[in-house]
């Protein structure tokens, strides 16, 4: 495997000699229809070539307001959209599966009359975002493929998500579910107690298991990132070459060291590096 780039070159670019953040661009609410009567709420900032951040199995668009900022003051426009149950974002959830989801991202796609977008998915969102690329490979350029899971993992690692996202369990309990699921060890586990949709997270998971993996795994033909946490108990260091090896040079790696599977909240700033060095090899 390798590096997509060198990664301190990026961070230089995104953040600046001095360490320092470039502010970011004023946020937006949208609107945009989907299929099926959905609605969905989209939070947009920047101007550029489109990027698309999904977020995380029964999570929200929030995950990623570290990362949104210095993408789009990179030059991109950064579109967010919230699942459906999330924010304004509405539309029925009964018998859904991923190409499902994925349309209500390619409406986000369509609406912006900027395509094709690179569509980052930050663990179940990279499920959605190569659904879009299988689905509508005229609406992608490139995906962004964030802490994913090995082909195969243990039946148990997925019963810890629903666990760390019951909110009606004490904080107690779901805090050492939270530090083995997610977080690297020296990371505070505590910033994820709240930001959970436990009927997102039932509805995505049931989606899953309605869809086929052959269905969405290749994500099409589009250029793939593969962001991956050092730390990330869904992906074993034995599995860091399986995307690379079945999908060749497509496939660009980061391995982002004291990181686990929430892997945003803990590097950011490696994170935006890593998007943005990669963005820059995959504009038209």
């Amino acid at each position: 495997m390798k590096a997509a780039f060198p990664l301190a070159l990026a961070l230089a670019a995104v953040f600046g000699a001095a360490g320092t953040v470039q502010a970011a661009e004023t946020v937006e609410h949208l609107t945009v229809p989907a299929p099926g009567g959905a609605s969905i709420d989209v939070l947009a900032q920047g101007a550029g070539p489109l990027v698309v951040l999904l977020p995380s199995r029964g999570r929200a668009a929030e995950d990623f307001n570290p990362i949104a900022g210095p993408i789009a003051a990179a030059g991109y426009r950064v579109l967010r959209p919230e699942p459906r149950g999330v924010g304004g974002s509405t539309g029925p959830t009964a018998g859904l599966n991923l190409h499902d989801l994925g349309g209500d991202v390619e409406a986000v796609i369509e609406a912006a009359h900027d395509g094709p977008a690179v569509v980052v998915g930050h663990a179940f969102g990279n499920f959605v975002a190569r659904t879009v690329a299988s689905d509508r490979p005229d609406l992608v350029r490139g995906v962004v493929i964030a802490a994913a899971a090995g082909r195969h993992y243990p039946d148990a690692l997925a019963a810890a998500v629903t666990a760390s996202s019951d909110t009606s369990r004490p904080d107690a309990e779901r805090l050492p579910d939270l530090q083995r699921t997610f977080f690297a060890p020296g990371h505070d586990p505590a910033v994820w107690l709240g930001g959970w949709y436990p009927a997102v997270d039932a509805y995505q998971r049931a989606a899953t298991l309605r869809t086929k993996q052959s269905d969405w795994w290749a994500a099409g033909r589009a250029p793939l990132l593969e962001i991956q946490a050092a730390e990330d108990p869904f992906k074993t260091p034995d599995q860091r070459g399986e995307l690379r090896a079945e999908f060749g040079d497509r496939v660009a790696v980061a391995l982002i060291p004291d990181a686990g599977h929430a892997l945003v909240p803990e590097q950011p700033r490696a994170v935006a590096a890593a998007i943005v060095g990669w963005l820059e090899t995959v504009k038209e």
